[in-house]
């Protein structure tokens, strides 16, 4: 059982990290990924990060969709 919660421990750090790292990424660049994000101040940004970090796959989709386009 130990070991069982050890590894989800583990996956969540590194789909957290993941996140982060990805939040930091939004922070800077966050128009290619959402127009109507470049006009943003980097308060509102900020305040978004959690989210963010949280939610990361589904923006991700979205940064390669576009990417597409």
């Amino acid at each position: 059982m130990e070991t069982a919660i050890f590894t989800f421990l583990i996956i969540l750090q590194i789909y957290f990290l993941a996140g982060f790292l990805f939040g930091l990424y939004f922070i800077l660049f966050a128009k290619r990924i959402d127009p109507i994000m470049g006009n943003s101040k980097k308060v509102v940004r900020l305040l978004l990060f959690p989210g963010v970090v949280a939610t990361w796959p589904f923006l991700i989709k979205r940064l390669f969709q576009n990417k597409k386009e």
